[in-house]
């Protein structure tokens, strides 16, 4: 059998067509997996990184706008089909699941010319324009988000890293903060944006610094890759770890009482499944769909939301301070948070995919 695998851009698209890919692998160790992306996501990082063969084709984003790049598309659009299509034509392919992003609606339109069994997997609340087409193409339509904004959708939750879904926080705990050079027994605060960072976060957390270390908090800071911070704290107890990047998020997770972070359907899936409870600043742009994700977990207890705006070192003294001092509070935000969570949705899409196809 062979799988095709269309979503790049973001780890938002990529990480979920990963994770499936390892399940796929698991239930079936001789199918054949190849992702389709472009040169302008990270996908021409993640995918080789993870062992998977990558195939790129021409990004064909849709202007918001009427302006004269809109008449440049239908050229375009169909160069990447017929990109796609060759690709699918190389690999023999028995089946498309796309998750999204500039590479998803070349190839929707490519595995409907070929007659291909199409899968989309939705993760956000407010589907983008490629998942919305494909949505009209597909055989099966899934949702990461419990209310599906797609017509005919069933819920299963977003696929997950086995390593992120199977996470025990409280025992992987000690081996984490030791791993990042923490402390084992201070309140620890994980700061980070998503897989592109976040320079509204990394400003704020770094100017409160100074009050975190006061009252006996230490930080672990993930400031994503190409951003540089404008200081950074000097070394003191506690620790104020500041890292570039983190490919063990897992630990990283592990290593947390409370995040801040983005609130990304990925970020959002993942934090529930772990339990971890968090600060969630949606992106001040877009379609607001960073605010649904969060706002059914913060309603749940699991979490606090808080405007881009009005993030600053005075908010974060003001409402995470009084959260990291009291165990007890982050116990019970931990079990909100989890109660969210979904583990499983990486083994059901793969099933469902190797039905489909089969």
């Amino acid at each position: 059998m062979r799988v095709v695998l269309a979503g790049g851009g973001t780890a938002g698209h990529i990480e979920p067509a990963l994770a499936l890919a390892d399940a796929l692998r698991r239930l079936d160790p001789g199918v054949g997996i190849t992702c389709v992306g472009t040169e302008r996501g990270l996908e021409t990082q993640l995918v080789p990184a993870r062992g998977y063969d990558l195939e790129l084709v021409p990004a064909v984003p849709l202007p918001r706008a009427l302006t004269p790049r809109l008449l440049t598309v239908p050229g375009r659009l169909a160069g990447a089909v017929n990109a796609v299509a060759a690709v699918l034509d190389r690999v023999s392919a028995d089946i498309l699941v796309g998750f999204g992003g500039y590479v998803a609606t070349p190839a929707y339109l490519a595995a409907k010319r070929r007659g291909l069994p199409i899968v989309v997997h939705e993760a956000n609340p407010r589907p983008g324009l490629a998942n919305r087409l494909g949505a009209r193409l597909a055989d099966h339509v899934f949702s990461g988000f419990p209310e599906p904004a797609l017509a005919g959708a069933a819920y299963i939750g977003t696929p997950l890293r086995r390593e992120i879904a199977t996470l025990d926080r409280l025992s992987t705990g000690d081996k984490a903060r030791s791993w990042f050079g923490l402390e084992n027994d201070r309140p620890t605060l994980l700061v980070f944006g998503g897989s592109r960072g976040a320079r509204s976060l990394n400003q704020a957390a770094l100017a409160a610094a100074p009050a975190l270390r006061a009252a006996g908090i230490q930080v672990l800071h993930v400031l994503g890759p190409n951003n540089v911070p404008d200081h950074e704290p000097p070394p003191g107890d506690p620790q104020y770890v500041l890292l570039p990047y983190v490919d063990r998020m897992d630990l990283a997770y592990a290593a947390a009482d409370l995040a801040l972070c983005r609130g990304g359907a990925l970020t959002c899936a993942e934090l529930t499944a772990v339990g971890l409870p968090a600060a969630y600043v949606p992106l001040p742009h877009g379609n607001g769909e960073q605010r649904v994700n969060a706002e059914r977990i913060v309603a749940g207890g699991g979490g606090l939301v808080v405007d881009d705006a009005d993030l600053s070192a005075e908010w974060i003294v003001h409402h995470l301070l009084p959260i990291l001092r009291d165990p007890e509070r982050v116990a019970v935000m931990s079990e909100a948070a989890a109660r969210f969570g979904r583990k499983d949705a990486d083994i059901m899409l793969a099933r469902k995919v190797l039905e489909i196809a089969g």
